[in-house]
């Protein structure tokens, strides 16, 4: 049940947070939160990450989305009672997929605003939803490496 309610607060912080710039920001308008380190700027996305684009169009990248979503919903039921690392890596991975489909369903893109920079080195501009789907990974495969591997190596010495 938790895990429930962690999906639907992340869900609900990243639309709100793209409902707030885009309701107080004009399109490529960037405004420093930490000069030089973090500002709000709001671009738009119709590609995957990083701005790539995805053959076959928009379309066919929301039909994609969608069936991964599926995935990953299924893959969270069957581990339900998996490891913690397991359970919150594909919740905040759900959790930011759902995010951003909502936008390219309802808008056929994907609002970005959080720019991260250290000097002249700016990272890709990406949202609440990208960040949960990156730490989500990152606990998958701590997982897998530390958890999977130990595993593997106590198995083999049986």
């Amino acid at each position: 049940m938790f895990l429930l309610g962690l999906i639907v607060a992340i869900i609900t912080l990243d639309q709100w947070s793209k409902w707030a710039i885009k309701t107080s920001f004009n399109l490529y308008q960037s405004e420093p939160v930490i000069q030089d380190l973090l500002h709000f700027t709001y671009v738009t996305n119709d590609g995957m990450a990083f701005g790539l684009s995805f053959p076959g169009g928009k379309h066919m990248l929301l039909v994609m989305t969608i069936l991964l979503t599926g995935f990953i919903i299924g893959f969270l039921w069957k581990e339900r009672e998996g490891h913690p690392l397991v359970k919150y890596g594909l919740a905040l991975i759900l959790s930011g997929a759902i995010g951003n489909l909502i936008d390219r369903f309802l808008y056929g893109k994907v609002v970005d605003f959080l720019d991260l920079m250290i000097g002249d080195f700016h990272w890709y501009i990406f949202n609440v939803a990208d960040s949960s789907v990156t730490i989500g990974m990152v606990l998958f495969i701590v997982h897998s490496i530390i958890f999977e591997s130990s595993h593997l190596k106590n198995e083999s010495k049986v």
